[in-house]
């Protein structure tokens, strides 16, 4: 493929169009045609990644005026996270542009969840060497627009159930995990449930919501940050 394409649809044109072609080339590109490791993306990535996290932060920091730094982090997860970097790939089709050995062509490389994202923080970390931060800042908040968006609207959705779940069972112990209606408050119409977790008898995270699914995950996503900051 034509990376001046992929220029035009990143809306960003490189000075150093080797920078460009570098954030494009897989490790397995390298591998298979005996080049040196440095013209992978993968020095781009840990650049690209390091910035991704920072132009996202300060994009929070300006929309969120009023949450704490805990919101804050957990609002930022949602969007600096590989499927979220995957999506925009997709939308780019930066999978078709890609320097791939064959062997990873063959296997679905270019479709793969984990190089898709990579690739779009390598772009990240090559327009800002090539551009400055601005440039970078530029690309980053328009592309993620939409998802900053629908964490902001709580659309992004994170099956904090399953994750509770294996959180635990990472703990080498036997758990029985269930979920315990404590009342329901409001008309018919719009009632608003309040569901408890509990493993093995023991009460780990508290949560509502409009339906008992939502309270459970809302319950989950609670034990599952407890987890996280061990205090369980």
């Amino acid at each position: 493929m034509n990376n001046g394409d992929f220029e035009k649809k990143i809306q960003y044109i490189f000075k150093d169009k080797e920078l460009l072609n570098k954030a494009l080339t897989h490790s397995s590109f390298c591998r298979e045609h005996g080049t040196e490791v440095k013209n992978n993306n993968e020095r781009l990535e840990f650049l690209g990644d390091a910035f991704f996290d920072a132009i996202i932060s300060v994009e929070l920091y300006k929309l969120l005026e009023k949450v704490d730094e805990g919101k804050l982090t957990k609002t930022r997860a949602l969007i600096v996270c590989e499927k979220s970097l995957a999506q925009v790939a997709r939308r780019l089709d930066i999978g078709a542009y890609l320097n791939m050995g064959k062997g990873e062509e063959h296997s679905g490389g270019r479709h793969r969840e984990s190089i898709l994202a990579d690739a779009v923080e390598a772009v990240v970390g090559a327009i800002y060497l090539d551009g400055g931060f601005e440039e970078a800042f530029r690309f980053v908040s328009r592309e993620f627009a939409k998802t900053i968006e629908d964490a902001l609207a709580g659309r992004i959705f994170t099956d904090y159930k399953t994750q509770v779940q294996e959180v635990l069972q990472k703990r080498g112990k036997k758990i029985i995990i269930s979920y315990h209606l404590d009342r329901e408050e409001g008309p018919d119409h719009d009632k608003t449930f309040y569901v408890h977790l509990s493993c093995n008898g023991k009460v780990l995270g508290r949560g509502s919501g409009k339906s008992k699914k939502e309270a459970e995950q809302n319950a989950a996503r609670e034990t599952f940050h407890l987890l996280s900051e061990n205090q369980f």
